[in-house]
């Protein structure tokens, strides 16, 4: 049994602790495994006395061994936020899960994520809707990762529009892997398995709760270049999944309704408080994402004087692609999100790169 793993499991069944104390512990202690070794008036520089009071280490290690052989038995990765595969979206979110249990073979660093939710009690308007714009990306070739939570209406409807159209879906679930919900959609999670992957953030001891499907929601936000609404009340689970994706400064797009239907007042009041971007056509989420249906990027053949190294990087990058999200440029050249920033700014000063739809640069 891998120490490793079995200790970056056990990091995340410590009662009280989430992502945001696992990372603080693993900049304090350098690793999972040194977090349970070190002595207990050490971690009061980064826990308080009651979850060091309560935290009986012998039981959550023999709780994390089952979870690994869970894990082992099932072909699940167990991807921790320092790995390489863990997603890359995701982990711009300062609360995002130390831990992702993931069954399937999705890519979830995939360029183009799309989040469908809305509504479990779907009209048949909302549901055509939705099947024909997954049909449409599909048939303009574009190939996102369609995301959503495996419920009923709307969520259910994207997985089963992506799995006919040939593209790969994420279903997150706000149940451990081993505990399927709703039961009836048993089949489809197996389908996703094959064409996609079935997410989940909790251990297969986690008892089924409500607030659970609540916290999935930011995984379904924090995976995804945009959040998409297709119908959805007043209030709800779609509602409270765009107001993260906002929270994120992720894109928010929502299909308009008929104006006093009760599961179009959510995607009417998202889009009238300037939440959510009008959504009618593939051709909206296309202009309001900046993405190309052509398959190959124009060489720019553009050069500049008085650069800094790092600008010149940017520069460099941006030379053979159309447009990239501030994400794809972290990850390409390494310069931290606040230098970036500034560096995008006196690049955009000087008329050397421009702002799109979609928070993505391109050079001018």
């Amino acid at each position: 049994m891998s120490n490793d793993l079995l200790y970056r499991i056990a990091l995340t069944m410590i009662a009280g602790v989430g992502g945001v104390t696992v990372k603080k512990l693993m900049a304090a202690f350098g690793s999972p495994q040194a977090v349970f070794e070190a002595p207990r008036r050490k971690l009061e520089s980064v826990l308080n006395a009651n979850i060091i009071r309560d935290w009986n280490r012998d039981k959550i290690l023999e709780q994390a061994e089952k979870e690994v052989r869970f894990v082992n038995s099932n072909n699940i990765r167990a991807i921790f936020y320092t790995d390489d595969d863990y997603p890359y979206k995701l982990n711009q979110c300062d609360d995002a899960p130390a831990v992702l249990f993931v069954k399937g073979n999705a890519d979830l660093n995939n360029p183009r994520i799309i989040s469908i939710v809305g509504t479990r009690k779907a009209s048949n308007y909302g549901l055509s809707l939705c099947k024909k714009f997954i049909a449409e990306l599909a048939e303009k070739g574009h190939r996102p990762l369609i995301v959503s939570g495996l419920a009923y209406g709307i969520d259910v409807c994207a997985h089963n529009a992506a799995l006919s159209n040939g593209l790969d879906t994420v279903a997150v679930m706000g149940t451990p892997l081993n505990k399927i919900y709703p039961a009836s959609h048993e089949n489809i999670a197996r389908q996703i398995e094959k064409q996609g992957a079935l997410v989940s953030e909790f251990a297969t001891n986690t008892v089924i709760a409500q607030g659970n499907f609540v916290s999935r929601n930011r995984i379904i936000a924090g995976l995804a270049d945009v959040t998409v609404i297709v119908e959805s009340s007043i209030k709800g689970g779609a509602l409270l999944t765009a107001n993260i994706a906002n929270s994120y400064s992720r894109d928010v797009m929502a299909f308009p309704g008929r104006v006093g239907d009760e599961h179009s007042q959510g995607c009417n009041n998202l889009i009238k408080s300037n939440r959510a971007a009008l959504l009618e056509s593939v051709e909206d989420l296309e202009y309001q994402m900046n993405w190309s249906t052509k398959s190959k990027p124009v060489q720019k053949q553009i050069e500049f004087v008085n650069l800094t190294e790092p600008e010149q990087t940017i520069l460099n990058f941006l030379k053979n692609s159309e447009s990239e999200s501030v994400d794809a440029i972290i990850r390409e050249t390494g310069i931290p999100f606040p230098e970036l920033s500034t560096f995008l700014l006196n690049m955009e000063l000087a008329e050397i790169v421009t702002v799109l739809p979609g928070n993505r640069y391109s050079l001018k």
